[in-house]
């Protein structure tokens, strides 16, 4: 009799954290939901809020594929890039995360190709002679605009170099993301999106030093 009680109460807890598994990846999944809509109607936050939930999820899928961490990263910034480009197009049928991993592994197919066409050429050559976002402030614009100038310098710098250009052309030379675009030979989608990753990384930095 006792047995039969502790495997019932084990029983009923295990439906009891799987009732709240489902519950949670179903908040989850409305939150997405929700944000997309908004996304889709060009909310600066919305944007901001699905880099924050998915960075992690595609990083990890590209760095596995290519064992490199600047590549990887490179290739997650156009991945949002894209997809902001085409939330329009955004089939609801399927999960966000998903798309954007099928972006992803596109992206990195393609670099994939785009350097064995360089070594070609290369080999060839050496033969014959014996290569998502509007001006708004958020809370991390605010945050980083608050800071004392010498400990953001400081701060800056602990950025990786993508990041701390893009941080110092808009904060410091005050120009705007078509203006950085054009510096930086990016498209106006990708400067979104890596000022968008380069904020939050840095507000972090400044809440941990706090």
């Amino acid at each position: 009799r006792n047995k039969r009680t502790v495997t019932s109460r084990i029983h009923n807890r295990t439906e009891s954290f799987s009732g709240l598994k489902k519950n949670r990846m179903k908040s989850q999944e409305k939150k997405i939901a929700d944000l997309l809509v908004a996304a889709k109607q060009d909310d600066q936050h919305a944007y901001r809020e699905l880099l924050d939930l998915h960075w992690n999820e595609v990083y990890g899928f590209l760095i596995k594929r290519t064992e490199n961490e600047n590549d990887a990263e490179d290739l997650c910034l156009q991945a949002f890039s894209k997809a902001f480009d085409k939330i329009d197009s955004f089939n609801d049928d399927f999960l966000f995360s998903t798309w954007l991993i099928s972006i992803a592994k596109n992206l990195h197919v393609d670099l994939i190709r785009k350097e064995k066409i360089r070594l070609q050429k290369s080999a060839s050559e050496d033969n014959h002679t014996k290569e998502v976002i509007d001006e708004t402030l958020g809370p991390e614009d605010q945050l980083i605009r608050s800071q004392n100038l010498d400990k953001l310098l400081q701060q800056i710098r602990s950025l990786k170099p993508i990041y701390r250009d893009v941080i110092q052309m808009r904060f410091f030379q005050e120009l705007s993301h078509k203006e950085i675009a054009s510096q930086l030979d990016l498209s106006l989608s990708n400067v979104k999106v890596r000022l968008l990753r380069a904020k939050k990384l840095l507000s972090d930095i400044i809440k941990e030093n706090d």
